[in-house]
């Protein structure tokens, strides 16, 4: 079993920054990727990032690429999101996700078998 806990969500306005962060806990060796997902209300889930977690392959969305930095820190377990020049587009719940299957990379949340409980982002306009 691998845990998750998001952290640094809030409320922003248009143009400004924040960091979320992800804990992991648990079998954490057994992480091959994580990612980070988002779900605005009454849209679906919807892939923003992901990361090899023992390598520094990233990939993102196209709608957050070049605004958007994925990254990890193995040391302290933990997984970032930097997300630079916020648009009110960009509101939703953030969750992060592990995936431990061994060369999965992949954007489908189908793929990803744990996840954290989200944390709210708000950009205003």
């Amino acid at each position: 079993q691998v845990q998750l806990a998001e952290s640094g969500g809030g409320l922003v306005q248009a143009g400004d920054s924040l960091r979320l962060s992800c804990a992991a806990s648990g079998r954490t060796f057994s992480m091959y990727t994580m990612g980070w997902f988002r779900q605005a209300p009454g849209k679906e889930r919807e892939f923003v990032a992901a990361i090899r977690w023992s390598g520094s392959s990233t990939f993102y969305a196209d709608s957050v690429k070049g605004r958007f930095t994925i990254s990890r820190d193995t040391a302290v377990n933990t997984l970032y999101l930097q997300m630079n020049n916020l648009k009110p587009e960009d509101t939703a719940v953030y969750y992060c996700a592990a995936d431990t299957t061994y060369g999965s990379y992949s954007a489908r949340a189908n793929n990803y078998e744990y996840w954290g409980q989200g944390t709210q982002v708000t950009v205003s306009s």
